[in-house]
C-alpha cells in the first residue's frame, strides 16, 4: 500500500529542507522523499514540519512516574532514594508504568528509544505501542545471570546494561560485551561517582555494603584496562570525562547519550559536547527519564542541549538548531547503531516519522525550518508520530485516561508506602 503526506517543509536531516515537501510510504519504508510537485500532496499538513522521528538515544521508560521523587537531593542520597522506592513496585505495575512512558515518547515524536531496563516491562510496554528501539536488560554485581530480554518484535530488539562502573564489576561489563548484544551503561555522570571509584570514599559510601569495591581509577580507566569497551557500548551522561577519557571512549568506539536535562537537574554538571564530537564519537540525544528529568519531551531536550552548549563555550555558534536535529534523530541511531534503518528521511529505511503543527509558534511563518521545530515545537504540536507508516500517535486521539490511572496508582503506593532510603537493587 503506498502513501503520500506532505508539509509546508519536510527536514531529511541527510540532505537540505524541502520546501513544499512531500514523503512517499510503501509497505512500511520510505519510497521517496522530494515536493509536493513530484510526489504529490496526499495528505497534506499546512503550517506544518515533516521530520524523521526522533531517536532517544537513552531512556528508562519503567520510570515514567517517577518525576520529582527527591528533587533537590545530591546524587548519592537521590540515587538510594530511588532504589528504595522501586523495590515496592511488581513486574504489573511496572508495565503499566513502562505503557505510559511508551506513549509519552510516542507524543513527543519519538520512534525509537534505546530503553534501560530495570525488569523487562519496557520491551512489553514499546511492542503493545509499536515503539521501535533496544531494550538493554540491566545488570548487577560481578556475574552475568539469566538477564536477557526476549526479542518480542521486529521493532524490539534485546541488549543489556551492565548499570555503572560502580554497580557493576569489570568482569562483568566483559561477559556482557562478549554475549555480542548492545550494551548501554551509565559512565561519569557524578563528582560522587570518581570520588567513590577513585577513593573509595564520599556520598557513595554510604551504601558502599551495596557496590563492588572501588577501583582505584575512573570506572573509563578500568574498562579500558580490562579489555571491556568496544562499538557496542553506549554510554549516559559523560559529564567528568578529562581529556584522556575521551581519547579512550574515541579509541574504542564507544558511543555517547548526551543527556543536558538530568545532568543540569540533578546538579551533575554540563557534559563536554564539543570535546566529544571534536574526537569522532558518535553522540546522540537522549531524555533519561522522570526520574532526573521532568518528562520524556525530546523538544525541551533539544533545547536544553543548545542552551547548555552555548553557556559552557560560551558562544551563540557552539550548538545550531540543526545540529541539535541532527543529534537527536541520525546521531542518535548512529550512537544506538541503527542508521541504516532509522533516524532520517532517505528512501528505504523505516518510515519512521513525525508531523509537527507550527503555525500557532512565534516562529511562523518560516524563516529557518529546523529552527521552528526545535525552539518553537513542543509535544502539544505534535500531530502524528508514525512508526512504519503507520500512525502510533494521533493528537486527540489516544486512550491518555486509561494510561495514566494504572500508572499513577504505582506512583500513590510508592510515596504512600516508602518513609525513605532502604537497601534495594541499584537503579
Amino acid at each position: 500500500m503506498s502513501t503520500v503526506i506532505s508539509a509546508d517543509w519536510v527536514l531529511p536531516v541527510e540532505g537540505a529542507p524541502i520546501e513544499h515537501g512531500a514523503v512517499a510510504i510503501e509497505n512500511g519504508l520510505i519510497a521517496a522523499v522530494g515536493t509536493i510537485d513530484e510526489l504529490g500532496a496526499g495528505q497534506h499538513h499546512p503550517g506544518s514540519v515533516i521530520a524523521p522521528g526522533f531517536v532517544n538515544a537513552h531512556s528508562h521508560l519503567e520510570y515514567a512516574v517517577y518525576a520529582g521523587f527527591g528533587d533537590g537531593l545530591e546524587f548519592a542520597p537521590w540515587l538510594e532514594l530511588h532504589m528504595a522506592r522501586k523495590r515496592l513496585l511488581d513486574r504489573e505495575d511496572m508495565v503499566a508504568i513502562a505503557r505510559l512512558g511508551a506513549a509519552q515518547c510516542l507524543a513527543s515524536g519519538i520512534t525509537t528509544t534505546g530503553d534501560a531496563s530495570f525488569s523487562g516491562a519496557a520491551a512489553t510496554a514499546m511492542d503493545e505501542l509499536g515503539l521501535r528501539g533496544i531494550v538493554y536488560m540491566e545488570a548487577f554485581g560481578d556475574e552475568l545471570r539469566e538477564a536477557q530480554t526476549p526479542v518480542v518484535s521486529d521493532r524490539v530488539r534485546a541488549g543489556l546494561s551492565p548499570h555503572a562502573p560502580y554497580t557493576a564489576t569489570p568482569a562483568l561489563y566483559r561477559a556482557c560485551v562478549e554475549t555480542g548484544l548492545p550494551i548501554a551503561t551509565h559512565f561519569a555522570e557524578s563528582p560522587a561517582e570518581e570520588e567513590w571509584l577513585v577513593h573509595g570514599s564520599g556520598p557513595m559510601a554510604s551504601f558502599s555494603h551495596m557496590l563492588p569495591p572501588p577501583l582505584g581509577e575512573t570506572g573509563i580507566r578500568a574498562l579500558a584496562r580490562a579489555g571491556a569497551l568496544g562499538p557496542s557500548v553506549i554510554a549516559a551522561h559523560c559529564v567528568t570525562v578529562d581529556t584522556e577519557e575521551i581519547a579512550l571512549l574515541a579509541e574504542h568506539g564507544v558511543a555517547v547519550a548526551h543527556c543536558p536535562r538530568s545532568n543540569a537537574l540533578l546538579g551533575c554538571g554540563i557534559a563536554p559536547l564539543s570535546e566529544l564530537r571534536a574526537a569522532g564519537i558518535r553522540v546522540g540525544l537522549g531524555t533519561d527519564s522522570p526520574a532526573s528529568t521532568p518528562s520524556f519531551d525530546m523538544f525541551a531536550e533539544l533545547r536544553a542541549a543548545i542552551f547548555a552548549a552555548r553557556a559552557r563555550e560560551r558562544r551563540p555558534d557552539a550548538l545550531s538548531a540543526a545540529e541539535a536535529l541532527e543529534l537527536a534523530t541520525l546521531g542518535s541511531a548512529r550512537a544506538l547503531g541503527l542508521d541504516e534503518e532509522v533516524g532520517s528521511l532517505v528512501p528505504g529505511k523505516h518510515a519512521d516519522l513525525t508531523v509537527v503543527s507550527l503555525d500557532a509558534s512565534s516562529y511562523f511563518p518560516w524563516e529557518d525550518p529546523a529552527a521552528a521545530l526545535v525552539f518553537g515545537g513542543s509535544p502539544q504540536s505534535v500531530t502524528t508520530t508514525l512508526v512504519d507508516g503507520e500512525a502510533r500517535y494521533e493528537r486527540g486521539g489516544f486512550r491518555w485516561q486509561e494510561l495514566k490511572r494504572s500508572a499513577t496508582s504505582a506512583r500513590r503506593r510508592m510515596l504512600a508506602t516508602a518513609s525513605g532510603p532502604v537497601a534495594a537493587s541499584p537503579r
